[in-house]
């Protein structure tokens, strides 16, 4: 089983990482900023559109390529500053897992990702499942 799609946006910049901790009566608390709520549930608005009939039960390989808005940059050329790609990807499995893709993420067992300035700004996503 494969899928494969293009979601046309302006990928999120903020990432899982950005999460924040206060003290409660002597306690650490974790809550979500409303920038990284607000990207979450763009991610998830899109995703759910995109998400297999039956979810993914085996191993699967994971293809991402963020496409950001190319600015002064050549339509392809890599973006090598933040967010880092791991802290992307965290996010993004995330959503995928509530979007019901799979039950859990621990079955991307292998995973490519590249970040690029783009024309088309958006998040390329191919998710196959492993022999």
């Amino acid at each position: 089983m494969t899928t494969e799609f293009f979601m046309p946006m302006v990928p999120p910049t903020c990432t899982h990482q950005e999460k924040k901790v206060s003290v409660v009566k002597g306690k650490p608390v974790f809550y979500e900023p409303a920038e990284l709520k607000a990207a979450r549930h763009k991610l998830i608005g899109y995703l759910c559109k995109y998400g297999p009939a039956v979810p993914y039960q085996r191993g699967v390989r994971l293809l991402v390529k963020w496409c950001f808005p190319r600015g002064d940059h050549r339509d392809g050329e890599y973006r090598i500053t933040k967010p880092d790609t791991d802290n992307l990807q965290k996010l993004l499995k995330d959503c995928m897992t509530l979007c019901g893709f799979w039950k859990d993420d621990a079955l991307v067992a292998s995973e490519y990702v590249e970040k690029f300035w783009a024309e088309i700004p958006g998040i390329h996503i191919r998710v196959e499942e492993l022999p």
